[in-house]
């Protein structure tokens, strides 16, 4: 297990990289823009990149409307 912040909110997840971290909190299929320290990780890089204990994970969704 890691503990990670998402969203603010510390988490224990078992995950080794940002990938496995939205499968294991349920937006595998979801469409949202992630960044792991404050630094943006597209999507087709999530796989790749690993997490660590104490990392910091913002994960946004879309919104509609203007």
């Amino acid at each position: 297990m890691k503990s990670l912040f998402v969203n603010g909110e510390a988490r224990a997840i078992e995950a080794a990289t940002l990938a496995q971290v939205l499968e294991a909190l349920d937006f595998t299929d979801a469409q949202v823009a992630t960044a792991l320290n404050g630094e943006f990780v597209p999507a087709r890089a999530r796989g790749a990149t690993p997490v660590k204990d104490g990392d910091r994970i913002e994960i946004l969704a879309p919104r509609q409307g203007g």
